[in-house]
């Protein structure tokens, strides 16, 4: 499965009643078990958490409709829901809790439950099987990693599940597109952003990167302009001094600024 260019265009809205209705009944039903007791470690092993390549494709879909993914971290388990909040508030449909976050399944379950079809909810900072396993448990839509971790991307890819690994060099992300990851993960940034991106993505246009570090307000529709497929957006969207302060209009207002420039570029054609 891979993204490019491609003449035809299914709306990502199709979907929205096509959410796979294991998933939805998982998400619902981790919420309930993750807001009455911790979190358990859920089995990493069979092929219990596997999604119908429809699924799949529909996740990549709406990666290149939507372009852009708010990925949050904050200290306290307090601040999570908010400023997840503001993002959607301010116009993302995608979004991703990190595992670094207090409470960060049980924030993705609540999530998922509220926004099913309509903003699609994955998890971050994924380091082994295990975790996505718990991360799918608790409804996540697709699985980002931080590195590239071979086992990782094998798990999800025999599940239908989308990976996205974090990669540095080209060499990682041809070898993260050849364990099965659909979308290649920039991070952390490199000189050059933009220009980088384009030089890498016209040498080796079966990659589909989506770099996070170095992307900021004003820059995401450049790195979308330069050939990157979509964007993440962490600290310049989620600015810790407003959440600090209890600011989450300051962050809706940031939400709104880089959705408006990503709306700019407008959606990518994918290649199946």
């Amino acid at each position: 499965h891979t993204l490019g260019t491609r003449t035809s265009f299914i709306h990502p809205k199709i979907y929205c009643n096509m959410s796979l209705r294991i998933g939805a009944s998982r998400s619902v039903a981790a919420a309930r078990v993750i807001n009455s007791r911790t979190f358990s470690a859920a089995t990493a092993s069979g092929l219990d958490y596997e999604q119908t390549s429809e699924n799949f494709e529909s996740v990549l879909d709406r990666f290149a409709y939507h372009r852009a993914c708010a990925v949050l971290r904050t200290p306290t388990s307090e601040a999570c829901p908010k400023a997840m909040q503001a993002a959607i508030d301010g116009g993302f449909k995608i979004v991703e809790f990190t595992l670094t976050t207090p409470d960060c399944l049980q924030h993705l379950a609540d999530f998922r439950s509220k926004y099913d079809g309509d903003v699609m909810v994955g998890c971050g900072t994924i380091l082994s099987p295990e975790d996505a396993a718990n991360a799918m448990e608790a409804g996540s839509e697709f699985i980002i990693t931080p590195v590239m971790l071979p086992d990782v991307i094998e798990w999800c890819k025999e599940r239908n599940i989308v990976c996205v690994p974090g990669c540095q060099t080209p060499t990682e992300m041809v070898n993260a597109y050849r364990h099965g990851a659909p979308l290649q993960k920039l991070f952390p940034g490199v000189a050059g952003g933009p220009m980088w991106v384009k030089a890498v993505s016209s040498a080796l246009p079966f990659l589909n990167i989506n770099p996070t570090s170095g992307v900021d307000l004003d820059n995401a529709g450049e790195f979308l302009r330069n050939g990157a497929a979509s964007v993440g957006l962490v600290a310049p969207l989620f600015d810790q001094a407003a959440i600090a302060a209890g600011d989450f209009d300051t962050i809706a207002k940031n939400a709104e600024k880089v959705i408006g420039n990503v709306k700019e570029v407008g959606p990518m054609q994918r290649k199946k």
